[in-house]
């Protein structure tokens, strides 16, 4: 299938197209994408942050939780879909601010999103160097922030084709290590241990489904409840980064959609069903859950090292030690891409200097790569050396802290962009029935999402005021609200910036951008990647359904309806490539 940045060469005078050297090319291939959605955020806030739920509000309220939480991310997902997939833009979630909302909003989303991941970087790279020192203590943290920071760099610098390969296999293995930790908790729960103890729901009886937190009593419970919630909100923090890549996928309005769908898997698969056999395996009361946190790696805290151990099992504690080793590089090489093409895209909108948008050309390893801006996001490596004191790491501690609240708070951004964009769509005369792709329960779910994730933010430092105050907990849980708002204030009096009202909306630019070769076939993932792989498999969409034709055979498939109850929905649409590389 032909790909639409190679089709036409976009017009360097057409408006909000920029020179070539500034744009990024759409080469991340559909199974590398659906792959990155599937699993490319599925990391330690799972694997070892599901503990604290579960210590602090119990089996029921663990669940509670995370689905609640899921609903949420999906919502956030479904919005960003929409829009993009209307208006494909390198400009990323900045971009939609900046154009839906005001200028204001697009600054600080991408700072957020930058500061976020360039800290992201050095954290997780000592996280690496400390699960490895769970076989060798002797050695310095420092040694591995080194090794594996300059081997993620080198890959962020070559052509966007290499970041995608590796997040590919590295989410084919933390399938594989889900799937695999799953089952083995439910084959141990049901007795397949070697002590053939069967578990089942007894701990949902002994010590019981709901923990009380800080206090007794109801209000404990209560507490419980938001402790899990803060938790989960936590865990679920970057599933929407796979968006960071939209801007270089090819046909985004075929892979776009698909890819945000996977967001529904992945919650269901993942996080649901692990949870769900915590609960089965480990008891809420048990004192290994208290070592678990979101702010330090720490294998030991696992519930699914708990349940291992407490089932009897050797060497499986170090092989599931080894698969977090799989999950923190995954997370490095997405915190070095995802920082620098949000520094990319600020700086096409003039928020950040203007060589940060510049990318290579003519080099064929390097073409399209953003030098600049990924060098910007590498430098923030050095504070990975912070953790060889304990004052300094300390201080990083604190400052990784603050990026958890920085998530929530551009969930916020992402919906309150989308739910500007349909106004502007109404105040058009658009229809939504008319875009390409459409997310079901959309706008009410997007409004619920953005009260529910407001809530959060709000009393997510509940415990900083219970038992008594506390000023560090305050102070990470608050000052970046106080940042963000500043922010915002301070920018729109500098830039003297305004909102843009619906009736001023640009809708136009970009969404006609797209011929009908880059329109959203319906395939599903397996069929992509034999189709990319060179199979006999082509696919094309049709009004309402899909259509494959097997070349081979010379006949063809009409989809079944069950495509149609997932909500794939799509139109055609005509124009040229003008407004593709915004």
């Amino acid at each position: 299938m032909s790909r639409v940045s190679e089709e036409v060469a976009p017009d360097e005078n057409a408006p909000g197209v920029l020179p070539p050297n500034t744009q990024l090319k759409r080469e991340i291939t559909s199974r590398q994408l659906n792959m990155m959605a599937l699993a490319g955020s599925v990391g330690t806030g799972l694997i070892i942050g599901s503990g604290t739920a579960l210590a602090r509000g119990g089996p029921l309220f663990l669940i509670i939780s995370y689905l609640l939480m899921g609903t949420v991310i999906w919502f956030v997902m479904l919005s960003y879909g929409e829009m993009t997939t209307y208006i494909p833009m390198q400009k990323g979630f900045p971009g939609c601010a900046t154009r839906f909302v005001d200028p204001a909003l697009g600054f600080v989303t991408g700072w957020n999103y930058f500061f976020k991941y360039a800290m992201l970087f050095p954290n997780n790279l000592t996280a690496s160097g400390l699960i490895i020192q769970y076989w060798l203590p002797n050695l310095n943290v420092s040694i591995f922030v080194s090794i594996f920071g300059l081997i993620m760099i080198a890959l962020n610098v070559m052509h966007v084709k290499n970041y995608g390969a590796v997040q590919f296999w590295l989410g084919c293995a933390k399938v594989v290590v889900m799937l695999g930790l799953i089952f083995l908790l439910l084959i141990i729960s049901l007795g397949g241990s070697p002590s053939h103890h069967r578990t089942g729901f007894q701990y949902w009886k002994d010590p019981g489904p709901i923990n009380e937190y800080l206090l007794p009593g109801s209000a404990g419970k209560l507490l419980g409840f938001w402790a899990a919630m803060v938790s989960a909100t936590f865990a679920y923090t970057g599933c929407e980064v796979v968006g960071a890549a939209f801007g270089e996928v090819e046909n985004p309005r075929r892979n776009i959609p698909i890819a945000t769908r996977q967001t529904f898997y992945r919650i269901i698969i993942f996080y649901i069903a692990s949870v769900i056999v915590i609960t089965m395996a480990v008891p809420s009361t048990s004192e290994a859950l208290l070592g678990s946190s979101h702010e330090k790696i720490n294998a030991a805290a696992s519930p699914f090292v708990i349940a291992v151990k407490m089932a009897g099992i050797p060497v499986l504690p170090d092989i599931i030690n080894g698969s977090l080793l799989i999950f923190v590089l995954s997370a490095v090489n997405a915190d070095v891409y995802t920082a620098s093409r949000t520094l990319f895209a600020m700086s096409k909108d003039g928020h950040a200097p203007k060589p940060f948008s510049k990318t290579v050309k003519g080099r064929k390893l390097f073409e399209g790569v953003p030098l600049w801006a990924v060098g910007a996001a590498s430098l923030w490596i050095v504070l990975g050396y912070m953790n060889a004191t304990r004052s300094a790491s300390q201080v990083f501690g604190y400052l990784v802290s603050l990026t958890t609240v920085f998530g929530a708070l551009n969930w916020v951004n992402i919906l309150v962009s989308y739910l500007c964009f349909l106004k502007g769509l109404k105040a058009m005369g658009i229809e939504r029935s008319s875009l390409p792709y459409k997310g079901p329960f959309q706008p009410y779910g997007a409004s619920l999402a953005l009260a529910w994730t407001c809530i959060v933010v709000i009393f997510n430092g509940y415990d900083a005021f219970i038992p008594t105050f506390n000023i560090g907990r305050f102070l990470t849980c608050y000052i970046p609200i106080i940042i963000y708002l500043t922010t915002i204030l301070g920018w729109k009096l500098i830039k003297k910036t305004k909102r843009v009202t619906p009736a001023e909306m640009e809708l136009q630019e970009g969404a006609e951008a797209l011929q009908d070769a880059d329109h959203p076939g319906n395939q599903r993932f397996w069929r992509n990647w034999f189709a990319e792989k060179g199979g006999n498999v082509d696919t094309a969409a049709v009004d309402e359904g899909e259509e494959v034709e097997r070349r081979s055979t010379g006949t063809r498939r009409k989809s079944s309806i069950w495509s149609i109850v997932k909500g794939r929905t799509w139109s055609r649409s005509t124009g040229g490539t003008a407004g593709l590389n915004q």
